[in-house]
């Protein structure tokens, strides 16, 4: 239980603060927040093992998991724009 209440803190956070350093509208509720964190770790984690190797889903620490959602958060951005 209190590991499921720590991925959706942690998401929640690491989207804040990808949405904090991307410029632009983000029209997204706390939901998507937690969900791009949580997605921007897993790409954050892999990232890392394809720089570093090791285990597929690994995990990316703080850093890693932010860069992650602002990949996302950018790849998204490109896609809505596109779209309009």
């Amino acid at each position: 239980m209190f590991s499921i209440i720590g991925w959706i803190f942690f998401g929640l956070l690491t989207g804040l603060i990808a949405r904090a350093l991307v410029p632009g509208d983000h029209s997204m509720g706390c939901m998507r927040t937690v969900m791009l964190g949580v997605a921007g770790s897993f790409v954050g984690g892999a990232i890392g093992y394809l720089l570093q190797g090791g285990s597929v889903v690994q995990s990316s620490g703080w850093i890693g998991s932010i860069l992650g959602a602002i990949i996302l958060l950018a790849i998204s951005m490109r896609r809505s724009n596109a779209v309009d």
